[in-house]
């Protein structure tokens, strides 16, 4: 006979276990079974205060956040609606079926106050990172860095030339974003990555860049910055920028630098575009870190008119000079151009008579070669070029391009919605978080039995 629910009479009693409701298998209890956050409270203990009204707990907000971006929930009060209903957020967030959920509001306080001020995420980041470490899943031998743009929440129809804005103006009534903006000016990731003024600035958000970098319509934009161990995929560091050239080398820096002192690693061979393949950037590399640069060269000394190209010349380094297609010696004065290169010149005795004069110099006396006083570094990187190790490292560094792709179709953050240099820096560590939670539990976790949670 068909079925049909009673609804005649109410039960007095239920019995509930809200862990019984999570399936085993559901990706919460992955994500439980490799977070450890019971050292929340001690980190954020001194920026709270001894007395007054018991704050929401911090932990439970970090368990929220990390639900939001895990699960591509983009907005705070949407986040907070869907662990109100959602039995599996609620499990993993440590409420009961009775608890009251915080509201959305509390999120934007503790975010710009307590959680800023202790640098909670960029500590929560590394903590997960050594989770990974433990766990196996970082080698620490090859490392490949990459840029991605992210829209910023910013208005192009409400944007004004950039020789009309000026700092002192925007100080009379600056928001958060304009204050956070006005005290990176002296930053080499911001205010001092250029000297050069953008086409337009958003009056909300100044340290959003304008660009058409995409090769599409221009767009307010930063630069998510990421170090990738090629291992298995795991973001090592993050870093947010302007998005120029410029900013994004210098994050690089910044993030081999600190990863190296926080977390102990340093590669022997670093994976990136020519947009890292610059002299200074590759003499740092390869001079000051002593890591092998799998890097394109930024190379403009190939000719296209059919004359000699600088590769056509043999550079001998002990006697310092360059060694023509005829044997002939091109000398250098030692002095260095403004364009930090040294200028090596043949001898016109030499050119004049030369029956190559066609095809080297045909529109000048003598020959002249200029070499960037980081030549040795972009020689090296030359010299990895095609080699085994290289075309692995090319292949390898697809995984950053991947991590960016997932980070905006399937974590959705193609578009920011914090604003301010802080605001962008919060939102890419915390994507990054998420992402390395997510690589951490499908490596590693296994589906626990009964709902308690272990690392296999």
């Amino acid at each position: 006979m068909m079925g049909r629910l009673n609804h005649d009479q109410g039960q007095l009693f239920y019995s509930f276990s809200l862990e019984e409701a999570v399936p085993d298998d559901h990706l919460v209890c992955k994500l439980a079974a490799v977070i450890d956050l019971s050292w929340v409270h001690a980190e954020l203990a001194p920026h709270y205060p001894n007395n007054g009204r018991p704050s929401i707990d911090p932990e439970l907000m970090i368990r929220m956040l990390i639900v939001g971006y895990v699960f591509a929930i983009r907005s705070e009060r949407a986040l907070c609606r869907d662990v109100q209903v959602n039995l599996a957020y609620r499990w993993f967030c440590e409420l009961s079926i009775e608890d009251k959920v915080p509201d959305h509001s509390a999120f934007s306080r503790a975010r710009n106050e307590r959680f800023r001020d202790s640098d909670i995420f960029r500590r929560l980041f590394e903590h997960v990172v050594q989770t990974c470490i433990a766990a196996g899943l970082v080698g620490g031998e090859g490392f490949a860095v990459d840029a991605s743009l992210i829209a910023a929440d910013a208005n192009k129809q409400r944007s004004i030339p950039g020789a009309e804005w000026s700092k002192e103006c925007a100080a009379k009534a600056a928001s958060r974003a304009v204050r956070e903006y006005l005290a990176t000016l002296n930053d080499a990731a911001f205010g001092a990555a250029s000297e050069v003024r953008p086409k337009f600035i958003s009056p909300s958000d100044p340290a959003a860049q304008w660009t058409g970098a995409m090769r599409g319509p221009a767009f307010f934009a930063y630069a998510d910055n990421y170090l990738v161990d090629v291992k298995c995929g795991v973001i090592v560091d993050v870093e947010a920028t302007r998005a120029i050239r410029q900013a994004e080398v210098g994050a690089a820096q910044t993030m081999i630098d600190r990863t190296e002192e926080r977390l102990g690693l340093k590669p022997t061979r670093l994976a990136a575009d020519s947009a890292y393949g610059s002299a200074p950037t590759l003499n740092w590399i390869v001079n000051e870190k002593k890591i092998a640069p799998h890097i394109p060269v930024i190379d403009m000394s190939t000719r296209k008119d059919g004359t000699f190209s600088r590769a056509d010349f043999t550079f001998d380094k002990d006697r310092n000079v360059y060694i023509c297609p005829m044997g002939k010696r091109l000398k250098t004065t030692g002095r260095i151009l403004a364009e930090h290169k040294y200028r090596y010149i043949a001898s016109t005795c030499d050119c004049g008579p030369c029956p190559l004069k066609s095809k080297c110099c045909p529109n000048t006396p003598a020959r002249m070669i200029p070499r960037d006083i980081n030549e040795d570094a972009r020689d090296v990187a030359r010299a990895l070029t095609g080699t085994k190790a290289f075309e692995q490292s090319r292949r390898d560094r697809k995984r950053v391009e991947m991590l960016f792709a997932h980070l905006k179709r399937i974590f959705r953050l193609s578009r920011l919605r914090l604003r301010g240099p802080r605001g962008a820096q919060d939102e890419f560590t915390l994507a990054a978080i998420a992402q390395n939670l997510c690589r951490l539990a499908k490596l590693v976790a296994r589906a626990p039995p009964l709902a308690a949670t272990c690392v296999a």
